[in-house]
């Protein structure tokens, strides 16, 4: 039998809520008595009181939950990504809470279940492709969120950190359209589920599911409509999965056609390296001149000369962080925007003459 709480209040000759004290509530009892129960749990072998347990009777659990679609992995060697959870992780530190990482499996009734079952007091929801069905069970849970991405339903109290993706990524593609490029490619991350690595057709930016990635691919439409460019003009390609190689592999065949783009828009960092890495596995005497943009300016961008969007990584998991375990009281204040700026490196430069 294992030993019990009540096996130490017997052998202490103390109630079983001064056994509880002892750890939960310490400045409830004398140091001596305190020291006596613990010595009696110590030589009874008794661990303590079962933590799940005290968390539900308190009602919280100390834990906020970050939620992103992508393998546990991803946390730790995307940049942008580690960046994000560091800010979220000074805030949980100041808070004196703990973070807990949950990455949604592919299938969608796994997904759910992770939601479900993660033992956390509310939600950071960053990079969640269609997050509006992981929402709803936060919702049904009665547990708060805050989300990184913008999204045309929300309610005026639901809290939110982030940029203007598509005037952000307008500001890029106006970059690249002012020094006269007209043949561009669009790289992004899982632009459709299921979709097929390399150029894709997709009717309208409407069509595709995640926020961010909307919105940036709408910036970058938009940039170039104002120079006569129609969507169906741009060359779409799409990842699968926001990797260095994934990318190379999937812009490659691009630059073998008769036409190749002089441009590719990336819609991260990660993403426009790997076009750079494709373009310098080329040889010297077949390697196009293209201009590459990114997005994020993570530390690598400056490394490699890229033109990019800068927004501020830390801050935004900070804040998201601070939004959820201090909620300011005016439903207003918990919109929170935050600044982006270009940044023309030399990854970019003038439409090659022919």
């Amino acid at each position: 039998m294992k030993p019990t709480l009540q096996a130490v209040a017997d052998a202490v000759g103390v109630s079983r809520s001064t056994v509880s004290n002892a750890y939960s509530r310490p400045d409830q009892l004398s140091a001596t008595l305190r020291e006596r129960i613990l010595d009696a749990a110590r030589q009874l072998g008794y661990p303590g009181p079962n933590p799940t347990a005290r968390s539900l009777r308190r009602g919280f659990v100390g834990s906020i939950g970050v939620l992103f679609t992508s393998q546990l992995s991803y946390a730790f060697t995307d940049p942008f990504a580690v960046r994000f959870l560091a800010g979220v992780g000074a805030a949980a530190e100041r808070h004196g809470t703990s973070m807990l990482l949950v990455p949604l499996p592919p299938a969608v009734t796994d997904a759910r279940r992770a939601v479900e079952n993660a033992a956390v007091d509310g939600f950071c929801v960053y990079c969640v492709a269609d997050e509006e069905w992981a929402l709803d069970v936060i919702r049904q849970r009665g547990l708060p969120f805050v989300s990184t991405a913008a999204r045309d339903d929300a309610g005026a109290d639901e809290r939110f950190v982030g940029i203007d993706e598509r005037a952000a990524a307008r500001s890029v593609a106006a970059h690249v359209a002012g020094l006269g490029h007209r043949r561009v490619a669009l790289l992004a991350d899982s632009v459709l589920p299921d979709a097929p690595a390399g150029p894709l057709t997709v009717a309208g930016v409407d069509q595709v599911p995640h926020p961010t990635t909307r919105g940036r691919l709408s910036g970058f439409a938009d940039a170039f409509a104002e120079v006569g460019l129609d969507w169906a003009e741009l060359t779409l390609v799409n990842v699968p999965g926001n990797s260095r190689p994934a990318a190379a592999a999937a812009i490659a065949g691009l630059f073998d056609q008769p036409a190749p783009p002089t441009a590719v828009l990336a819609g991260s960092d990660v993403l426009a390296l790997g076009v750079l890495d494709a373009l310098a596995a080329r040889p010297a005497h077949d390697r196009p001149s293209v201009s590459v943009t990114g997005f994020d300016d993570v530390p690598e961008a400056a490394a490699a000369g890229l033109t990019t969007v800068r927004q501020p990584a830390e801050e935004k998991g900070r804040i998201a962080a601070e939004l959820l375990l201090d909620p300011p009281a005016d439903a207003a204040a918990g919109h929170v925007l935050l600044p982006t700026a270009l940044v023309v490196r030399g990854s970019t430069g003038p439409v090659p003459r022919s």
